[in-house]
């Protein structure tokens, strides 16, 4: 027989996950492949056959790739919020505002390169205030009519939005039948992001032209860019349009129709602003520019506001304020994809404005964005201040809930051992943090007001300082102070993602700590944001598939063993089997996150229905193991601590879960001079219970019988 391992989000290497010095790739490329010990044998302490499947690099590849998609970091949140919608009548509803706001994020990234571009550098830096040099006379074009400068660097935005198109056309290689078949889907949404942006792209240049004089032509141009953003919208808007069966075709091609139209559109209105010569009038900023980013920022800020509502009332009627359902996870990471783009870009202004020097003496940036910087840094505060305080409040029943079990784990320990037994007891008290995180997230998703307050702010024309010091009674100095703050928070925040770049997927440490949530997001196909990610499922998955079906061809049996997100993968493998796979593979999950995590988050995708199905493909010959100090994974159908009462015989998914006692002993083995560490979340493919697990698997899968279970 075989034990083929999986590793999770650490990615281990072959090595480590095999323990053997050397081992050599056996099938795969080196993106995601299959490693066996490098040695005489490939056997294990067992007598089986060793085998471990790496599969850390999909998601990114090479450094190049990972700095793409972490530049991408907030469409891939907004991607990963819609698979977080609930069941039952409100999924829709979901689905269709993390789809607008997806659309939303494309919008505003597209208005904040306009705003450097065509307000900052074509009309401030060449003609209204002139930049430093060697800004103020870029490629000669200061000496060129306003027309002429607002077309040629309206190429600008037109060329970020290209290079979205290229990276969200990168498709991972796939291997067999992907497990989600979405790419129909993902071509509808690319060619309505593409004309959404061409038409606020249009939108801008069109509005500062009709400031200096309406004309039949512009108006005509003007509707009908305003009809292309409408035509988005409700393409966008209608549920099941875009991903229903019947409605497939339709949606496409009215998509690929609005796209060329847009098109189309974009080039007569680069031709136009070129070619009139008609006077432009004078203004600080481009005229309209100001109403445009402010009002796109309103409206990222009213869907989030109605998605956090949505949810919320979904959160108190399933599970209630402790609960973690997943229409929750929706609107906070929404919330954090929506809050990493408006920091993004109005960072992007300011640093360009600094660097440039062209907000000099008209009151700094556009107004939109001095609101979304000031609202970046109290949302961060106040989330700062929030996660703190649960921490703090939940400290005394987490503690309490972890003497409980440590009393029952250690009744009598020695007195050498109290120091031992209280370092248990905190571990076991941080780990059950996991549990408030439904509380944190309901609470999180209620800061969604301040974004809609400041919007609302700035659409009136409210100036920070002014506000602050007429509502609040604060000094001008303290919103300057937030204004700076929050610029340089999100730089610093820039400068996180770029170097968290360079190091993801190439440092352990990194790994352990963040890649947990770059796995989880591009680990979901694109089903909101066209240009997030994409996922590295449609080949991880059925890889694993086709090698199971290889290896049970060669094998008497096949022992899978996935940690942590590696158990995720398998199950989704364990689903694609076909009946006479099914009856020679046995499952060990351990560090598994699958009912703790991933069935509250996505309640619609991996629920205790399709567990249970997981279960029944193998014959139920499945063992979780799972530790009260992990703070990622748990059991999977039921806890069954020492004192509980014992599962039904009736119910084999209540055998599943085995609880593994961390530490072990709380004195040093005979012979021994240290107490065995606490393992947290780290496989323990050596440890005695991992060993004796697998030695039961193998002895049921011996014993299998022919039949497919039912």
């Amino acid at each position: 027989m075989i034990e083929l391992r999986v590793h999770g989000v650490s990615g281990a290497e072959p090595s480590v996950v095999l323990g053997a010095a050397r081992t050599r790739q056996v099938a795969g490329d080196d993106r995601g492949g299959f490693y066996r010990p490098d040695g005489l044998d490939d056997d294990g302490s067992d007598g089986l056959t060793l085998e471990a499947y790496r599969w850390g690099d999909l998601p990114s590849g090479t450094v190049a790739r990972t700095l793409s998609m972490v530049l991408l970091l907030p469409f891939m949140l907004s991607n990963a919020a819609v698979w977080m919608r609930p069941t039952g009548s409100r999924a829709a509803g979901v689905t269709v505002l993390c789809r607008l706001l997806a659309l939303n994020l494309t919008v505003v990234y597209v208005v904040s390169i306009a705003g450097i571009a065509l307000d900052l550098i074509a009309w401030r830096c060449l003609g209204a205030t002139p930049c430093r040099a060697p800004f103020d006379t870029l490629a000669g074009l200061n000496d060129r009519p306003v027309g002429q400068r607002l077309a040629v660097l309206a190429l600008l935005p037109i060329a970020a939005v290209g290079l979205l198109r290229l990276l969200g056309s990168r498709r991972p290689r796939p291997v067999g039948n992907p497990v989600w078949a979405v790419e129909p889907l993902v071509e509808r949404l690319r060619a309505i992001h593409v004309a959404a942006a061409l038409g606020i792209l249009d939108l801008v240049l069109l509005t500062a032209r009709r400031a200096g004089g309406t004309t039949a032509t512009t108006t005509l141009l003007l509707a009908l860019s305003v009809m292309v953003l409408v035509a988005c919208v409700g393409l966008v808007a209608v549920p099941g349009l875009l991903d229903g069966a019947g409605t497939a075709r339709t949606a496409t091609v009215c998509a690929r129709a609005t796209a060329v139209v847009a098109a189309g559109l974009s080039v007569v209105t680069l031709v136009l602003v070129a070619t009139d010569g008609r006077g432009w009038p004078s203004s600080p900023g481009l005229r309209g520019y100001d109403e445009i980013a402010g009002g796109m920022l309103l409206g990222q800020m009213a869907l989030l506001v109605l998605l956090s509502g949505l949810v919320l009332w979904q959160h108190a009627r399933v599970g209630g304020l402790s609960g973690l359902p997943g229409s929750a996870g929706a609107a906070v990471i929404a919330a954090i994809a929506v809050g990493l783009a408006g920091a993004l870009a109005s960072g992007l202004i300011y640093q360009s404005g600094v660097l440039l020097g062209g907000y000099r003496g008209d009151g700094g940036p556009p107004l939109p964005y001095r609101w979304t910087v000031l609202a970046f840094f109290l949302h961060v505060v106040a989330a700062v201040l929030l996660g703190g305080a649960l921490t703090v409040l939940s400290r005394r029943r987490r503690r309490r809930a972890a003497a409980a079990i440590t009393t029952r784990d250690f009744p009598a320990p020695p007195p050498e051992a109290t120091g031992r037994v209280r370092q248990v007891t905190k571990a076991v008290a941080r780990a059950r943090f996991t549990e408030w995180l439904g509380l944190l997230a309901a609470i999180y998703a209620v800061l969604a007001l301040i974004g809609l307050a400041t919007a609302l702010l700035g659409q009136f024309g409210r100036e920070p300082d002014e506000v602050a010091r007429r509502v609040f009674g604060l000094p001008a100095g303290a919103v300057e102070m937030g204004l700076v703050g929050g610029t340089y928070l999100g730089a610093a925040v820039a400068l996180t993602l770029l170097v968290g770049g360079l190091f993801a997927y190439r440092t352990a440490w990194f790994r352990r700590h963040v890649g947990i949530l770059w796995d989880l997001g591009t680990f979901w196909p694109r089903a909101a944001h066209p240009f997030a990610p994409p996922s590295y499922a449609d080949r991880a998955v059925p890889e694993l598939a086709d090698r199971i079906g290889h290896l049970t061809e060669r094998h008497a049996g096949v022992l899978l063993c996935g940690h942590s997100h590696g158990s995720a993968l398998l199950a989704l493998a364990v689903l694609r089997l076909p009946p006479h796979t099914r009856r020679r593979v046995a499952l060990l999950t351990y560090g598994s996150p699958l009912e703790r995590l991933y069935a509250r988050l996505f309640p619609a995708y991996l629920d205790s229905t399709v567990l249970r199905q997981v279960g029944e493909r193998v014959g139920w010959r499945w063992i979780n193991l799972w530790r009260d100090t992990d703070p990622v994974g748990g059991w999977v159908f039921a806890a069954h601590r020492p004192g509980d009462p014992a599962p039904e015989a009736a119910d084999p998914a209540g055998r599943v879960d085995r609880r593994l006692r961390d530490p072990e002993h709380l004195r040093p083995a005979p012979g021994e001079r240290r107490a065995p560490p606490l393992r947290g979340h780290h496989p323990g493919e050596s440890d005695r219970e991992f060993r004796a697990a697998v030695r039961e698997l193998v002895g049921r899968l011996g014993g299998a019988g022919a039949v497919e279970p039912q």
